[in-house]
Protein backbone atom coordinates (compact mmCIF):
# COMPACT_ATOMS: atom_id res chain seq x y z
CA UNK A 1 0.00 0.00 0.00
CA UNK A 2 1.38 3.32 -0.79
CA UNK A 3 0.47 6.97 -0.58
CA UNK A 4 1.13 10.16 -1.91
CA UNK A 5 2.13 13.03 -0.13
CA UNK A 6 1.64 16.46 -2.30
CA UNK A 7 5.00 18.62 -2.81
CA UNK A 8 4.68 21.96 -1.19
CA UNK A 9 6.19 24.91 -3.63
CA UNK A 10 9.05 26.89 -1.23
CA UNK A 11 8.79 29.31 -3.94
CA UNK A 12 7.12 32.82 -3.58
CA UNK A 13 4.15 32.92 -5.47
CA UNK A 14 4.03 35.23 -8.35
CA UNK A 15 2.84 38.87 -8.03
CA UNK A 16 -0.55 39.44 -9.88
CA UNK A 17 0.28 42.08 -12.59
CA UNK A 18 -0.87 45.47 -11.81
CA UNK A 19 -3.55 47.73 -13.79
CA UNK A 20 -1.81 51.44 -14.65
CA UNK A 21 -4.34 52.57 -11.82
CA UNK A 22 -3.79 49.86 -9.53
CA UNK A 23 0.17 50.62 -9.84
CA UNK A 24 -1.08 54.62 -9.08
CA UNK A 25 -2.61 53.77 -6.07
CA UNK A 26 -0.32 51.63 -4.88
CA UNK A 27 2.34 54.36 -5.13
CA UNK A 28 0.81 55.56 -2.32
CA UNK A 29 -0.73 52.66 -0.44
CA UNK A 30 1.95 49.82 -1.09
CA UNK A 31 4.90 51.19 -3.48
CA UNK A 32 6.54 47.50 -3.12
CA UNK A 33 3.72 46.22 -5.21
CA UNK A 34 4.26 48.63 -7.67
CA UNK A 35 7.87 48.96 -8.23
CA UNK A 36 8.01 44.91 -8.06
CA UNK A 37 5.61 45.23 -11.36
CA UNK A 38 8.40 47.31 -12.93
CA UNK A 39 10.01 44.36 -13.78
CA UNK A 40 7.58 42.97 -16.27
CA UNK A 41 6.39 46.50 -17.52
CA UNK A 42 8.75 49.66 -16.92
CA UNK A 43 6.33 52.39 -19.21
CA UNK A 44 6.19 55.57 -17.14
CA UNK A 45 3.69 57.39 -19.37
CA UNK A 46 0.58 57.12 -16.67
CA UNK A 47 2.56 58.71 -13.79
CA UNK A 48 4.44 61.36 -16.08
CA UNK A 49 0.49 62.29 -17.63
CA UNK A 50 -0.80 62.48 -14.33
CA UNK A 51 2.03 64.47 -12.72
CA UNK A 52 1.87 66.74 -16.33
CA UNK A 53 -1.75 67.36 -15.59
CA UNK A 54 -1.51 68.82 -12.04
CA UNK A 55 1.52 70.98 -13.09
CA UNK A 56 -0.64 72.56 -15.84
CA UNK A 57 -3.18 72.73 -13.66
CA UNK A 58 -1.68 74.37 -10.82
CA UNK A 59 0.38 76.83 -13.20
CA UNK A 60 -2.98 77.63 -14.89
CA UNK A 61 -4.50 78.48 -11.48
CA UNK A 62 -1.15 81.09 -10.81
CA UNK A 63 -1.71 82.49 -14.00
CA UNK A 64 -5.35 83.73 -13.81
CA UNK A 65 -5.77 84.13 -9.83
CA UNK A 66 -2.92 85.29 -8.72
CA UNK A 67 -0.67 86.34 -12.11
CA UNK A 68 2.95 85.54 -13.18
CA UNK A 69 3.80 89.51 -12.58
CA UNK A 70 3.11 88.68 -8.78
CA UNK A 71 5.25 86.14 -8.55
CA UNK A 72 8.56 87.08 -10.33
CA UNK A 73 8.36 89.93 -7.40
CA UNK A 74 8.15 87.28 -5.02
CA UNK A 75 11.03 85.40 -6.74
CA UNK A 76 12.76 88.83 -6.70
CA UNK A 77 12.23 89.44 -2.81
CA UNK A 78 14.68 85.91 -2.98
CA UNK A 79 17.15 87.47 -5.15
CA UNK A 80 18.04 91.52 -3.33
CA UNK A 81 21.28 91.38 -5.93
CA UNK A 82 19.16 91.13 -9.21
CA UNK A 83 16.98 93.06 -7.60
CA UNK A 84 18.86 95.84 -6.79
CA UNK A 85 20.08 95.75 -10.68
CA UNK A 86 16.81 95.90 -12.15
CA UNK A 87 15.78 98.92 -9.37
CA UNK A 88 19.35 100.87 -11.34
CA UNK A 89 17.18 101.22 -14.43
CA UNK A 90 15.11 103.64 -15.53
CA UNK A 91 11.38 103.08 -15.53
CA UNK A 92 11.21 102.17 -19.39
CA UNK A 93 14.34 99.65 -19.10
CA UNK A 94 12.41 97.99 -16.13
CA UNK A 95 9.56 97.28 -17.23
CA UNK A 96 10.75 95.71 -20.06
CA UNK A 97 12.94 93.67 -18.34
CA UNK A 98 9.93 92.83 -15.95
CA UNK A 99 8.22 91.52 -19.05
CA UNK A 100 10.48 89.46 -20.41
CA UNK A 101 11.24 88.02 -16.90
CA UNK A 102 7.33 87.15 -16.74
CA UNK A 103 7.43 85.62 -20.01
CA UNK A 104 10.25 83.27 -19.55
CA UNK A 105 8.58 82.60 -15.92
CA UNK A 106 5.09 81.73 -17.83
CA UNK A 107 6.85 79.91 -20.79
CA UNK A 108 8.90 77.33 -18.39
CA UNK A 109 6.13 76.61 -16.18
CA UNK A 110 3.74 76.09 -18.51
CA UNK A 111 6.64 73.82 -19.58
CA UNK A 112 6.64 71.77 -16.78
CA UNK A 113 6.17 68.63 -17.98
CA UNK A 114 8.86 68.89 -20.68
CA UNK A 115 11.45 70.22 -18.07
CA UNK A 116 10.00 66.76 -15.53
CA UNK A 117 11.05 63.91 -18.18
CA UNK A 118 14.58 66.16 -18.74
CA UNK A 119 15.30 66.53 -14.77
CA UNK A 120 14.14 63.13 -13.97
CA UNK A 121 15.60 61.25 -16.72
CA UNK A 122 19.23 62.76 -16.11
CA UNK A 123 18.28 61.55 -12.69
CA UNK A 124 17.51 58.14 -13.24
CA UNK A 125 20.78 57.83 -15.39
CA UNK A 126 22.98 58.46 -12.37
CA UNK A 127 21.17 56.43 -10.63
CA UNK A 128 21.24 53.89 -12.71
CA UNK A 129 24.90 53.78 -13.28
CA UNK A 130 25.85 54.50 -9.59
CA UNK A 131 23.49 51.03 -8.75
CA UNK A 132 25.03 49.08 -11.89
CA UNK A 133 28.87 50.69 -11.20
CA UNK A 134 29.12 50.51 -7.28
CA UNK A 135 26.78 48.23 -6.91
CA UNK A 136 26.51 45.39 -9.49
CA UNK A 137 22.95 45.74 -9.89
CA UNK A 138 21.27 45.17 -13.48
CA UNK A 139 19.19 48.32 -13.13
CA UNK A 140 17.82 49.39 -16.86
CA UNK A 141 17.49 52.99 -17.50
CA UNK A 142 14.01 53.01 -18.66
CA UNK A 143 13.42 50.99 -14.89
CA UNK A 144 15.13 53.71 -13.21
CA UNK A 145 13.14 56.72 -14.76
CA UNK A 146 9.74 54.65 -14.26
CA UNK A 147 10.96 54.63 -10.38
CA UNK A 148 11.71 57.99 -10.75
CA UNK A 149 8.20 58.88 -12.12
CA UNK A 150 6.09 56.88 -9.93
CA UNK A 151 8.00 58.26 -7.08
CA UNK A 152 7.33 61.70 -8.03
CA UNK A 153 3.73 60.82 -7.57
CA UNK A 154 3.10 62.40 -3.87
CA UNK A 155 4.36 65.89 -5.51
CA UNK A 156 0.59 65.90 -7.39
CA UNK A 157 -0.78 66.67 -4.03
CA UNK A 158 1.55 69.63 -3.42
CA UNK A 159 -0.09 71.24 -6.12
CA UNK A 160 -3.39 70.34 -5.65
CA UNK A 161 -3.00 71.78 -1.82
CA UNK A 162 -0.88 75.15 -3.64
CA UNK A 163 -4.16 75.60 -5.98
CA UNK A 164 -6.29 75.34 -3.24
CA UNK A 165 -4.50 77.70 -1.20
CA UNK A 166 -4.72 80.24 -4.06
CA UNK A 167 -8.25 79.26 -4.76
CA UNK A 168 -8.80 79.98 -0.89
CA UNK A 169 -6.58 82.43 0.74
CA UNK A 170 -4.64 84.00 -2.19
CA UNK A 171 -1.31 82.83 -2.15
CA UNK A 172 0.21 86.18 -1.95
CA UNK A 173 3.85 84.64 -1.20
CA UNK A 174 4.02 81.87 -3.65
CA UNK A 175 7.25 80.83 -5.83
CA UNK A 176 7.45 77.50 -7.99
CA UNK A 177 10.05 77.03 -5.72
CA UNK A 178 8.54 76.78 -2.60
CA UNK A 179 4.86 76.72 -3.85
CA UNK A 180 3.57 75.06 -0.31
CA UNK A 181 5.20 75.72 3.20
CA UNK A 182 5.48 71.38 3.68
CA UNK A 183 9.04 72.25 4.87
CA UNK A 184 11.43 74.55 7.64
CA UNK A 185 11.57 77.53 5.22
CA UNK A 186 9.23 79.35 7.44
CA UNK A 187 11.93 79.53 10.46
CA UNK A 188 14.37 81.03 8.37
CA UNK A 189 14.77 85.15 6.90
CA UNK A 190 14.83 84.32 3.19
CA UNK A 191 17.48 86.69 3.17
CA UNK A 192 19.72 84.10 4.73
CA UNK A 193 19.43 82.91 1.27
CA UNK A 194 21.82 79.18 1.85
CA UNK A 195 19.66 78.56 4.84
CA UNK A 196 16.67 79.43 3.38
CA UNK A 197 17.60 77.00 0.14
CA UNK A 198 18.22 73.78 2.38
CA UNK A 199 15.51 74.19 4.24
CA UNK A 200 13.28 74.48 1.82
CA UNK A 201 14.55 71.41 0.76
CA UNK A 202 13.74 69.36 3.75
CA UNK A 203 10.47 69.11 2.40
CA UNK A 204 7.83 66.57 3.00
CA UNK A 205 7.07 65.86 0.22
CA UNK A 206 10.25 65.66 -1.41
CA UNK A 207 11.54 63.24 1.55
CA UNK A 208 8.49 61.39 0.69
CA UNK A 209 9.63 61.42 -2.99
CA UNK A 210 13.44 59.99 -1.81
CA UNK A 211 11.86 57.20 0.11
CA UNK A 212 10.01 55.80 -2.50
CA UNK A 213 12.53 55.97 -5.04
CA UNK A 214 14.90 54.32 -2.89
CA UNK A 215 12.04 51.62 -2.01
CA UNK A 216 11.67 51.74 -6.01
CA UNK A 217 15.91 50.98 -6.21
CA UNK A 218 15.85 48.02 -3.69
CA UNK A 219 12.80 46.51 -5.36
CA UNK A 220 14.28 46.24 -8.65
CA UNK A 221 18.24 44.86 -7.39
CA UNK A 222 19.41 42.98 -5.23
CA UNK A 223 20.74 46.04 -3.18
CA UNK A 224 19.74 46.42 0.43
CA UNK A 225 16.96 48.99 1.04
CA UNK A 226 19.01 51.00 3.96
CA UNK A 227 22.24 51.33 0.98
CA UNK A 228 19.35 52.43 -1.67
CA UNK A 229 18.01 54.71 0.58
CA UNK A 230 21.64 56.10 1.28
CA UNK A 231 22.53 56.59 -2.29
CA UNK A 232 19.58 58.23 -2.75
CA UNK A 233 19.57 60.56 0.40
CA UNK A 234 23.42 61.05 -0.68
CA UNK A 235 22.74 62.24 -3.90
CA UNK A 236 20.26 64.51 -2.67
CA UNK A 237 22.36 65.98 -0.11
CA UNK A 238 25.20 66.40 -2.65
CA UNK A 239 22.72 68.18 -5.31
CA UNK A 240 20.85 70.25 -2.21
CA UNK A 241 24.43 71.62 -0.86
CA UNK A 242 25.70 72.68 -4.17
CA UNK A 243 22.76 74.33 -5.38
CA UNK A 244 22.39 76.01 -2.41
CA UNK A 245 26.13 77.23 -1.90
CA UNK A 246 25.49 78.42 -6.04
CA UNK A 247 22.45 80.10 -5.28
CA UNK A 248 23.80 81.90 -2.36
CA UNK A 249 26.54 83.13 -4.47
CA UNK A 250 24.25 84.60 -6.90
CA UNK A 251 21.44 86.38 -4.81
Amino acid sequence: MSSTTPVVSGAPLEQKPLAEVERVVDTFVAPRKTFSDLRRSANWFVPWLLLAIAYVAMTFVVDKKLGMEKVVDNQMVLQPKAAAKLDQLTAEQRATQTQTMTKFTRAIAYASPVVMVIILAIIAAVLMATFNFGFGAELTFNQSLAVCMYASLPGILKALIAMLAILVGGGEGFTFQNPVASNLSGLVDPSSHFLYSITTSLDVITIWTLVLTGIGIACLTKVKPGACLGVVFGWWALVVLAGAGIGAAFS
